[in-house]
């Protein structure tokens, strides 16, 4: 299986969706526990929950493999983005309810975390890197949105429940002035927080160079916006349908702000 999807837009809007994939190779499924096998940590339904991004022109990069296999959200030498609070590693070895992720007596070696790495966090970020030239080469600056949605509840990283939209500009550093500001302005009918708990991650702290005209952004969603946080995990088409005018909201905003 491929390592990731993309397809190239005509807009200067870039959008990555690094934790969407399901894919478990074969190599690696017989070794996971039982409560790593329904993939919980995954950001469900982001492409069908952004159904309009072709009519925004924009280009997309989605990731195909689980987050188990490797986090493309984390920095590639497993430093902690959020120091002095919890956080999974690069290849994580627990979920995010602190729950094993291997049989006992499997976990990866390190030569093995190094391999992974090396096959798969690092095509995708070339590509994305790829992307973001050729858009900034083609229209002088480029604007990337990392999408990601996450548990409403979830004690090892927040206490009580997560606001819906929670906007991360590194505190300001990832994009121009007033970006962030004007984008959680621009939020009706959901709770929304810029720069709360998730200030962005690894994609939009590396890549956001506003001095340098790329502007990046990075939306963690509430999962109860959109979908059942149970398993099967189904998408709630009925919230989908209440949530996506927003979210085009938030993108057209974007793309008018950013030059």
């Amino acid at each position: 299986m491929d390592l990731f999807r993309f397809r190239a837009g005509s807009s200067p809007l870039i959008v990555s969706m690094p934790h969407t994939g399901t894919h478990v190779p074969d190599w690696l499924a017989p070794r996971l526990s039982a409560a790593a096998r329904p993939l919980a940590d995954t950001d469900w339904h982001l492409e069908r929950l952004y159904d309009f991004l072709d009519g925004l022109g924009a280009s997309v990069l989605v990731a195909t493999h689980s987050r188990y296999v490797v986090d493309l959200n984390r920095p590639p030498d497993n430093a902690n983005l959020y120091p002095g609070q919890d956080t999974t590693g690069v290849v994580p070895l627990d979920t995010f309810h602190r729950e094993p992720i291997y049989l006992p007596g499997f976990p990866p070696s390190d030569e093995e975390l190094a391999k992974r790495v090396e096959t798969y966090w690092h095509p995708y970020h070339r590509r994305l890197q790829q992307a973001i030239e050729e858009t900034k080469a083609r229209h002088g600056f480029a604007l990337l949105w990392d999408a990601h949605s996450i548990f409403s509840e979830l004690p090892r990283f927040f206490q009580g429940k997560l606001t819906d939209l929670n906007l991360g500009t590194a505190d300001g550093q990832s994009c121009a002035p007033g970006i962030g500001e004007a984008l959680l302005k621009s939020v009706e009918g959901y709770s929304a927080v810029l720069n709360g708990r998730f200030k962005g991650g690894y994609i939009t702290r590396r890549y956001g160079d506003p001095a340098n005209r790329v502007h990046a952004v990075q939306l963690e969603l509430s999962e109860a916006t959109y979908m059942d946080e149970r398993p099967p995990y189904a998408l709630r088409e009925s919230l989908a349908r209440k949530l996506r005018p927003q979210l085009r909201t938030l993108l057209e905003l974007f793309l008018s702000l950013a030059k």
